[in-house]
């Protein structure tokens, strides 16, 4: 009798193709009966050929390769129910059998439900009842005098667990797809080529006709289950994993530090909130990062992120940049002007270094911040202010109110929660994986292969105050590559700063390879007479790198 082939998954989902007394044939070439728009599969990937009254499907030695029920194949005799899985399209193979015209669309629905259970839970008392209910669906589905059904890794594991006179007769199950031996029979469960678990069901004389078809067609449902299953297990754990640690993918924040996972767990508490939040911390360490890494985290991650500098603008400048103004509000306003609270809208505005602020502004700030609204400019009409403020500043603000450059209800306003974000010098253990993240970043930007860092260029960066933070470890780590000119940076493509401040180890490895550059260098120096080119290629290396090398092992004063 004729059957059919229909898409369950993949771009054609849906799908139907008929399979009669010609050869069909499957791939991404357009003269392909069934043409996939899959990159996985191959050209011409497969055909399914009529046999023994049937259709088998054939590889076509593809490398991506073709599985049936979750085994890979070279040719095969397809039985009702198989799944065809070519890269990410599956085909299920229709055809009337036992399972299909003795059994409810209920009972398959069940028995995905009850594997799915099955594969998922890890508490024994709960396994027991779903097994005892999974067993007794299967001896509905295929009636017989017991059932068995076993999950594991390993064809060792699954026999083990089965009745002794069925191990034999499992384990050819697990190498052959399915197996029958006298009043049994069974079928090996896999998914994505990996073996999963069996099925074995046995009967009071022979198996009747169709037993077999009927438990393939069981165990295809089965590895369907188990495979969806594996799929919303690894999704679960890596959804836990990006909650349990905001990582630098969602906040621009990279480190290793228990600084920095204190202070990651403190912005993703905050984010939801609408609560003022001032940002403090040294120039260079990532104040702005912190800022937008609330915004992102928070509701409204979808409105805009503005930042402003106040140390960047004179007074009147910015407040018109706050505010806006209307036309003709002072010299130079020709035109209307929406300013950067207005165009936040719902979003995060961040102000920079407000420290600086003017005192004049800082009062317009704080009836912004307590009466949440503003006006333009040279306007009389009040607006709204609907965004979130954020503030960000280099400076001691308790110092500042002290000294009376800073208004100190201003300042009790914005102090509802403090972020402090840790110099560098305070989490050493941050810098090489801060250096190895700029290093990747900046040889794509640079256009160069570089594996990383040696291992005296590692011992200047960790040795190093870095006073710039963040900022300064970034432009180092960028001039290396740039200089550099082997895979591996150096120290001496490193600033001379970074390398001076790394006391010279007396002895060990680091040592011995300094003393034979230097030797190498002064011999090649002698033998060109002197001449720092000529030593250069001597050497085989650019004059700058030798020039780079003399700096760092202090032999410009010898030479």
């Amino acid at each position: 009798m004729e059957a059919e082939l229909i898409v369950i998954e993949g771009t054609l989902s849906g799908t139907r193709t008929p399979l009669g007394v010609h050869e069909v044939r499957a791939g991404r070439a357009p003269a392909s009966e069934i043409r996939l728009q899959d990159s996985a599969a191959a050209w011409e990937h497969c055909l399914f050929r009529p046999q023994s009254g049937g259709h088998c499907v054939v590889d076509r030695d593809t490398a991506e390769g073709t599985f049936v029920n979750g085994r890979r194949v070279s040719q095969t005799l397809l039985a009702p129910g198989d799944r065809i899985a070519i890269g990410d399209t599956v085909f299920l193979y229709r055809q009337a059998g036992p399972l299909e015209d003795g059994h409810s669309l209920l009972q398959a629905c069940s028995l995905l439900f009850l594997f799915r259970a099955l594969a998922a839970t890890e508490n024994q008392g709960y396994r027991d009842t779903i097994e005892a209910q999974l067993l007794e669906l299967l001896g509905e589905m295929i009636p017989s005098a017991g059932c068995a059904t076993v999950l594991g890794r390993s064809s060792e594991e699954i026999a083990a667990q089965v009745p002794a006179r069925l191990r034999a007769l499992v384990l050819e199950a697990i190498d052959e797809g399915s197996a029958a031996a006298g009043d049994a029979i069974a079928a090996g469960l896999w998914v994505r080529g990996k073996l999963a678990g069996a099925l074995a069901a046995w009967f009071p004389a022979d198996p009747p006709q169709g037993a077999r078809d009927a438990l393939g067609a069981v165990a295809t449902l089965a590895a369907a289950a188990l495979e969806s299953q594996v799929d919303i297990e690894r999704l679960r754990s890596e959804n836990r994993l990006l909650r349990d640690r905001v990582d630098y993918a969602e906040t621009g924040i990279a480190g290793e530090s228990i600084l920095i996972h204190k202070l990651l767990g403190m912005i993703a508490r905050l984010a939801p909130l609408d609560t003022v939040v001032l940002i403090s911390g040294e120039t260079g360490c990532g104040k702005e990062l912190v800022a937008r890494a609330l915004h992102r985290l928070s509701p409204r991650a979808a409105h805009p992120f503005v930042a402003i500098n106040c140390a960047a603008l004179t007074e009147t400048l910015l407040e018109s940049e706050l505010f806006g103004h209307e036309k003709g509000a002072f010299t130079g306003a020709v035109a209307q002007k929406q300013g950067k609270l207005e165009a936040a809208g719902e979003g995060t505005v961040l102000l920079d270094e407000i420290g600086e602020m003017a005192l004049s502004l800082q009062a317009k700030m704080l009836r912004v911040l307590q009466e949440r609204e503003f006006e333009r400019v040279g306007s009389t009409r009040t607006l709204r202010l609907q965004g979130r403020i954020v503030a960000a500043t280099n400076r001691d603000l308790r110092e500042e109110v002290r000294k009376g450059t800073f208004r100190e209800d201003l300042y009790h306003r914005l102090n509802v929660v403090t972020l402090r974000v840790p110099p560098l010098r305070e989490r050493p253990e941050d810098v090489l994986p801060l250096a190895r993240y700029f290093l990747g970043r900046s040889a794509v930007r640079c256009g160069r292969s570089v594996s990383g860092f040696s291992a005296e260029a590692e011992r200047c960066l960790s040795l190093y105050g870095w006073p710039g933070n963040v900022r300064e470890l970034e432009n180092a780590v960028e001039r290396a590559v740039v200089l550099g000119e082997t895979e591996l940076i150096q120290a001496e493509d490193l600033p001379e700063t970074v390398v001076e401040a790394a006391p010279h180890s007396a002895d060990g490895l680091q040592s011995s390879v300094s003393e034979s550059k230097r030797n190498l260098i002064m011999a090649a120096w002698r033998e060109s007479g002197g001449d720092h080119n000529r030593t250069a290629a001597r050497l085989n290396i650019h004059p700058n790198s030798l020039r780079r090398l003399l700096r760092v092992l202090n032999l410009r004063d010898m030479l």
